[in-house]
């Protein structure tokens, strides 16, 4: 993130809690406009500093240029509130504070987009990206999901009695490419341990262990090691969400 003057991030701070405390504590809509606006500016600059903290804003804009984006976005959406609307939601605060959040965060990233560079992609078409991506993302999710929870799931035996009373028709996979592919991905995204701590869990080229064999097998020590194992398994199987591409899976779903 790119730096910022500290000196004029705390006057801001000190200037805002100083028009809090001159505003009386009313019902929401009975603040004036600019009351209102004040009363949210502290929700603008818990949105700034999640896109402050995040790749998407990382070298582009500091976290008092995130602020003055989303309050620009803030006084725009306090404009358009509709208070007809408003009364008829059983949660006036919160139906209020998803209205004006969404326009806030949609001020950032126009912001962020404009100062990314010199190319300017349309508003539409960066959103059509961001849906694609999720898309995608969800793709890569679902795989993953579904390898590795039939890979963990334990039949009982009259579960499995009747699962056998049903016909599969489906080409099944081909177990041993599919282990050997999903190992070349553990091995490309995953630490050493991230790796370890997977095969061994699911037995992909060995017997399936306990949590607690595999924290004995890799030198974890402690009452809760087989805890720590845990941990570093969701942690792998959520890094390798984020990292695959849905290209590299879409032909095993």
């Amino acid at each position: 993130m790119k730096k910022y003057n500290i000196q004029n991030y705390i006057r801001y701070k000190e200037d805002l809690k100083q028009s809090d405390m001159k505003i009386e504590v009313k019902l929401f809509d009975e603040y004036t406009r600019d009351e209102l606006i004040i009363k949210f500016m502290p929700l603008v600059e818990n949105i700034a500093r999640k896109f402050a903290t995040s790749q998407q804003a990382s070298g582009v804009l500091d976290i008092t240029d995130l602020i003055q984006e989303g309050n620009k976005g803030l006084i725009q959406a306090v404009d358009k509130i509709n208070y007809d609307t408003l009364h008829q939601s059983d949660n006036l605060e919160q139906t209020l504070k998803s209205f004006l959040s969404k326009r806030i965060k949609g001020a950032i990233r126009r912001s962020i987009d404009i100062n990314r560079g010199d190319m300017r992609i349309p508003e539409y078409k960066l959103n059509e990206i961001r849906k694609d991506f999720d898309k995608d993302k969800r793709i890569v999710q679902t795989f993953f999901n579904q390898i590795f929870t039939s890979l963990d799931k334990n039949f009982n035996s009259e579960f499995e009695d009747q699962i056998h009373q049903i016909p599969d028709n489906s080409e099944p996979y081909n177990i041993a490419l599919l282990n050997s592919y999903l190992l070349s991905l553990m091995r490309r995204y995953l630490n050493d341990r991230e790796y370890d701590v997977l095969r061994l869990s699911f037995g992909l080229d060995c017997d399936k262990c306990s949590a607690k064999e595999i924290a004995e097998a890799l030198g974890i020590e402690g009452v809760s090691n087989y805890v720590r194992i845990s941990e570093i398994k969701k942690s792998a199987i959520h890094k390798l969400v984020d990292n695959v591409e849905y290209h590299q899976v879409i032909d095993f779903l």
